[in-house]
């Protein structure tokens, strides 16, 4: 391919990347080319300026070529400045939700070595790999076979006892993924700093119509009450998270807690969780929202391969899969992350998801809109997802500090 030739390809990509082509048959394909082109920005910025600066030097040089690259550095250099604010845009929304004081709940005020971006993990994004973690691995907590198997990360250095819990959801549109494939930047981060996180698998559609998806994250809940503290987590204390698919399984899950319809053979298992932080969730099956988008996939995907039936003869299921008809004012706490440029599930979903919460819960709701961000900005590390794995980090260990104080005696 020559010089021009990959000049356009690579304006391609950032134009999509910036300005993400709309509409649902392009949604796939425009979310494909714009996640790995912003979250790998530098990296693709470095090859456009090495790929330039080698055809600068060659004795005829293709004007309009060097022109585009030109234009395509500037627009990936916006992408990576873009990313960079991030860090301040999510401590806003920290601030704002939770208080200023919000700091004084944590071990201790993050340090600007905290708040630094991990540049060696980002040079290698897909290596993720930690040391300081271990993983107990593909432990059963249903009779689902290998669909019904978590993982379970750790502190390396040492044992713990009595420490918080996180619950990973994957997503993969109800339909694919592993517990191995999603959250990792999150789980080792936090279980080095002495979590206890638990990755599941679940049940996958068309195999398994709705709701088995959520009924296994509920015994995977159930599950963690009865035995994580045989790896040195607290029962009492689950938090829990996941993206896409996982988002909306895991705001489901936080607001249906001891649902009896949705606990089949653990009826009196306590599946409440304390806190849910879903990332670019689904929260609207039933299209209740109105929004286009959202009837769009309901009855174009969500009927035909997930609910395996339609919005016209069971109204109730869909309500019922919905996060957004669902709040109560006895919601746990939530945080809420979104990437204005979703192309899969548009950001507006987010919007009304969390003016309901507010509108309703009567506990806490942080909510972060990335702008710029696709959906899956958090699968591997990239400038924008080292700094939302951090905002993460000081939201959940001010959780779970507001939770120990609040329990202990005064």
């Amino acid at each position: 391919m020559g010089f021009r030739r990959r000049q356009v390809v690579t304006a391609a990509l950032t134009a999509n990347a910036l300005r993400p082509m709309p509409g649902f048959e392009v949604g796939i394909p425009s979310f494909l080319a714009g996640w790995l082109t912003g979250e790998l920005a530098p990296h693709l910025l470095a090859v456009t300026a090495a790929d330039a600066a080698t055809h600068a030097g060659r004795r005829r040089r293709d004007p309009v070529g060097l022109a585009l690259a030109g234009l395509n550095a500037a627009g990936l250099a916006f992408m990576i400045a873009q990313a960079r604010r991030v860090r301040d845009q999510a401590e806003e929304s920290l601030v704002e939700a939770l208080g200023a004081e919000y700091v004084e709940q944590l071990d201790a005020a993050p340090t600007p070595a905290d708040l630094a971006l991990p540049w060696r993990k980002l040079v290698y994004p897909f290596r993720m790999r930690s040391a300081e973690v271990r993983v107990e691995r593909n432990l059963s907590y249903n009779d689902h076979g290998r669909r019904g198997l978590l993982d379970v990360y750790l502190p390396a250095a040492s044992p713990v006892e009595g420490a918080p819990v996180l619950l990973q959801v994957h997503g993969g549109g109800w339909t694919l993924g592993n517990k191995d494939q999603q959250g990792i930047p999150l789980m080792q981060h936090l279980a080095a700093k002495g979590w206890v996180c638990v990755a599941i698998n679940y049940r996958l559609s068309p195999r398994d119509p709705f709701p088995a998806h959520v009924v296994d994250v509920k015994q995977a809940i159930a599950w963690i009450r009865e035995h994580i503290a045989d790896y040195g987590g607290d029962p009492d204390y689950i938090a829990i998270t996941g993206g896409s698919a996982g988002g909306h399984l895991t705001a489901l899950a936080a607001l249906t807690a001891d649902d009896k319809t949705w606990q089949p053979g653990f009826e009196d298992a306590d599946t409440s969780v304390q806190c849910a932080v879903p990332h670019y969730g689904v929260y609207d099956f039933a299209g209740a929202t109105g929004l286009k988008s959202a009837v769009r996939m309901r009855d174009s995907f969500l009927a035909r391969r997930i609910m395996q039936a339609s919005w016209e003869e069971r109204p109730e299921v869909f309500e019922a899969a919905s996060p957004i008809l669902r709040i109560t004012p006895d919601a746990p706490d939530f945080f809420v992350l979104h990437g204005s440029s979703d192309t899969l599930v548009q950001v507006d979903q987010a919007r009304l998801f969390v003016a309901r919460l507010r509108e309703i819960s009567r506990r806490s709701v942080v909510y972060a809109e990335l702008p710029g961000a696709q959906h899956a900005f958090d699968v591997f590390p990239s400038i924008r997802s080292s700094h939302i794995v951090r905002a993460i980090d000081r939201y959940l260990h001010w959780h779970w500090n507001s939770y120990r104080r609040a329990r202990s005696p005064a």
